[in-house]
């Protein structure tokens, strides 16, 4: 990067960090660290949820999903809007008459200790895991820029974000999402925007529209129904619900945002707007990583996107043919850039026989350049065998920093960083406060002073941070960031969900039939996934469902058994 881009990445940061301390000064106790004295407007709220939603994996890997899936991961977010509804009628208000500090507290008073224990322990379990990944995503980019060492950027980004979590609290990351996003929009816009701008002159957005529709990668709704295809309508809007139900009603993460607002009102608008918004918001990250790959079809891509990755292959005793295998591949790219222009010019002249047969030719050269590609993965692994070879991550990164203007690359390289801290950040904010609440001051330490609470509260961001760094030591071999943040929340969201559809809405089962359903469905969660059963967005539905079949068969089963010791 440049100086000048250097300069606008450390006045955002330090900007950021300045606005967050200075808001969230004067704390005393836990309810203003976790709940920020519930004093938040619903736009903060609104803002807030979206800022902890749309992490460092949203702007890295997002793109890169588009640019090699296309678009259909926006399905994903189809059933979130009804999910919000259902949270604003039940969830919401029932939390805020509780004055819970954490959604665990409820199922203590619905069932017993051991089931709220057990579904905390399944959200902390989840959570870390899922925040170790959000860690690692932001230092993909500190060590494309500096050539660093991945483990050591780690601690190092990990070591940023527990001192920026432990020094403001819920409060601090609630008012600089604010900010942040704001700036995030702002970026994003700019970068979809500097696409479009530099393609050819005679390019413009409708013409680079078509053409990624030419191929596939507008592929925003699939109606094929397959249990095993991860994105299409049916899992999008059945499992997606699920997904979002139990994110946004079960999710310390995500509750903590909206226990803060400062009437039930304003939890609800937030949640209702964000259920709005966050679709939209989606499809335009998703249609940035199309148009870019429209743009590598008019300019030569490189055969691998992670750079350092690369230049440790030509190092090594691969590096020949590797670089035989890029010259191959570049000769590809030149028969590519022609056969994209007359693709273009066939859509202009409406010639629809010309359309097919060129489309027919670029979906040729761009299959027997994926091949090169698959074969120089080879190469990479063979070369490294703990190498990354999923470069999904790189792609926006290397679009932003060898193609935007000087500046413009610091601005896109901060909103990075600042999604990373803001979701980061209220991650381990929510797994300080369920250790705090739920843990230590349920079992540990039942009557102590505020002062002590707050102070334990920021020794346990500490250790959850630690635990976040060392999970992001191994999220390198996990493909897809965005991907595998979904598939890890999957395997546990439904279970929790379905021990919270118990507590709300049937009353007649009890602790015991609802602690040890959910021990069960989620070894058999586990066992569905690992046999490949179906695709991970139907873990929700069928973790929830199972929690609750098996609780009934539970209790009627020990009820059976009183009544035959009765008798």
């Amino acid at each position: 990067m440049s100086v000048l881009d250097w300069i606008v990445l450390s006045a955002t940061l330090a900007v950021i960090i300045l606005y967050g301390v200075w808001k969230s000064r004067g704390q005393k106790n836990i309810h203003g660290y976790f709940l920020g004295n519930q004093s938040m407007p619903w736009y903060i709220v609104l803002l807030s949820i979206i800022g902890t939603q749309a992490s460092a994996v949203t702007f890295i890997s997002a793109p890169g999903q588009a640019y090699t899936d296309g678009m259909r991961f926006v399905q994903y977010y189809f059933g979130l809007p009804l999910a919000m509804v259902v949270l604003c009628i039940t969830f919401v208000p029932i939390f805020h008459k509780l004055k819970v500090f954490t959604a665990y507290e409820f199922l203590e008073q619905r069932f017993d200790l051991k089931t709220r224990t057990l579904t905390s322990i399944l959200f902390l379990v989840q959570r870390a895991l899922s925040t170790g990944i959000s860690i690692y995503a932001p230092s993909i980019i500190l060590s494309s820029l500096l050539g660093w060492n991945i483990y050591w950027t780690n601690i190092v980004m990990g070591g940023v974000l527990i001192i920026y979590t432990m020094s403001g609290g819920t409060k601090a990351v609630s008012y600089t999402q604010t900010l942040q996003l704001a700036i995030v929009f702002t970026g994003m816009f700019l970068a979809g925007w500097m696409v479009v701008h530099l393609l050819p002159k005679d390019i413009g957005f409708s013409d680079a529209l078509h053409v990624a529709g030419k191929m596939d990668r507008l592929n925003v709704v699939v109606t094929d129904f397959d249990w095993k295809d991860r994105y299409n309508i049916w899992s999008g809007v059945i499992g997606g619900f699920f997904l979002a139900l139990s994110y946004f009603g079960t999710d310390q993460s995500q509750v903590g945002r909206y226990l803060t607002a400062r009437s039930v009102t304003e939890s609800r608008l937030g949640l209702l707007m964000n259920g709005l918004v966050k679709v939209p918001m989606q499809f335009l990250i998703l249609l940035i990583g199309a148009l870019v790959f429209v743009f590598y079809l008019y300019f030569r891509s490189p055969i691998f996107f992670n750079e350092a990755q690369l230049s440790k292959t030509y190092q090594s005793e691969q590096g020949p043919a590797l670089k035989n295998l890029e010259a191959h591949y570049n000769e590809l790219s030149a028969v590519k850039q022609q056969q994209v222009k007359a693709l273009a010019d066939a859509l202009a002249a409406k010639d629809q026989n010309t359309v097919r047969t060129t489309q027919r030719d670029l979906q040729a050269t761009e299959s027997a350049a994926a091949s090169l590609r698959e074969q120089a993965v080879k190469l990479i692994k063979k070369a490294d065998p703990a190498a990354d070879d999923n470069d999904t991550n790189y792609i926006f990164l290397h679009f932003v920093v060898h193609n935007l203007p000087k500046g413009l690359v610091g601005l896109l390289i901060a909103i990075i960083f600042l999604a990373s801290w803001g979701s980061v950040a209220a991650a381990l904010n929510s797994l300080a406060s369920t250790t705090v609440v739920d843990v230590y001051k349920r079992m540990v330490n039942k009557e102590d002073s505020d002062e002590h609470y707050l102070k334990v509260s920021k020794w346990w961001t500490l250790i959850w941070g630690v635990f976040c760094i060392a999970v992001a030591q191994f999220a390198s071999q996990l493909g897809s960031l965005i991907e595998a943040v979904n598939v890890l929340g999957s395997l546990f969201y439904g279970v929790i969900l379905g021990i919270f559809m118990i507590a709300f809405y049937i009353k007649r089962l009890g602790g015991t039939a609802t602690f040890w359903s959910a021990i069960i469905s989620e070894a058999l969660i586990i066992t569905i996934y690992k046999w490949d059963i179906v695709s991970f967005l139907w873990l929700n539905v069928i973790g929830c469902g199972l929690v609750i079949v098996l609780a009934f068969l539970i209790h009627w089963s020990l009820r059976s058994k009183k009544v035959k010791v009765k008798n």
